[in-house]
């Protein structure tokens, strides 16, 4: 297939994907479950892409089973969580201003403030995995082989992150604490640094293909998300004024990229 007419055909099977989403949402009254949808439907735009490219391309194979390793264990534990945990606060609080400053309905607002928002965004950050995947079959060379491992740390940093803070949230003794032990000792959000590894490794594996080039808008879009705007900043703002020893934990704790901590 060639690569427009790819790209188009992921872009309608994503727009139906988020529309019966939001419908769903709006019978819910809670677009919260959204976030799981982040990484298993871009799992689907990489299985729609595999299908679309080249018998036996090296790089397509690669980019497919780190997107889907990434996704799976991602999505899962997002709807674990909100399965076990309830709405999200961000998108309750998201949508509780836009119905009492705005005067949106539940439906209008979920609509445009979140799923036709993060329908293209899901677009873009997905790049390459539809690009890399559909230049002509190749072995994997010294740039993706150094892309597959980034992937792979970032997916094992994302994981290990998730599961020591789960087990920190579980212990009762904990409530109101902060966490600051093991990766989270090295910096403030190992689960978002293992996410932009990941992309950013996937990246360098769509890349060697020379078209996969064109895919470098989705790991810049993910890192700015992450540090600026859906990532970093909502869950900082919310710690900082609601838990206890937050601020010194920020003055001793790298941001983003792992690094010892300051003494203060």
């Amino acid at each position: 297939m060639p690569i427009l007419a790819l790209l188009v055909v992921n872009t309608l099977i994503m727009a139906l994907c988020f529309f019966v989403l939001w419908l769903i949402a709006c019978r819910l009254k809670d677009a919260s479950f959204v976030d799981s949808w982040w990484a298993f439907g871009i799992v689907l735009t990489a299985l729609v892409s595999f299908m679309n490219s080249q018998p036996g391309s090296a790089h397509a194979i690669a980019l497919t089973i780190l997107c889907t390793l990434w996704g799976v264990r991602l999505g899962g534990y997002l709807l674990w969580r909100w399965l076990t945990q309830g709405k999200d606060r961000r998108y309750a609080t998201m949508m509780g201003k836009a119905q009492s400053r705005k005067g949106w309905s539940f439906a209008k607002a979920s609509f445009w403030m979140v799923f036709a928002l993060q329908a293209p965004l899901q677009f873009i950050v997905s790049l390459p995995v539809q690009i890399g995947q559909m230049a002509p079959p190749s072995t994997l060379g010294a740039l993706a082989w150094l892309g597959v491992a980034m992937a792979l740390t970032g997916i094992t940093f994302e994981t290990i992150g998730d599961w020591q803070l789960t087990r920190f949230r579980a212990e009762p003794a904990n409530a109101g604490k902060v966490m600051d032990q093991g990766l989270w000792r090295y910096t403030r959000h190992p689960n978002y640094f293992g996410d932009a590894c990941l992309w950013w490794g996937l990246f360098l594996i769509a890349a060697e293909t020379t078209i996969g080039i064109w895919s470098l808008p989705g790991p810049l879009l993910v890192t700015v998300l992450l540090v600026k705007y859906s990532g970093i900043p909502t869950v900082e703002g919310h710690l900082t004024k609601r838990r206890a020893g937050y601020s010194d934990y920020v003055r001793r704790t790298s941001n983003f990229i792992p690094w010892p901590p300051k003494t203060i």
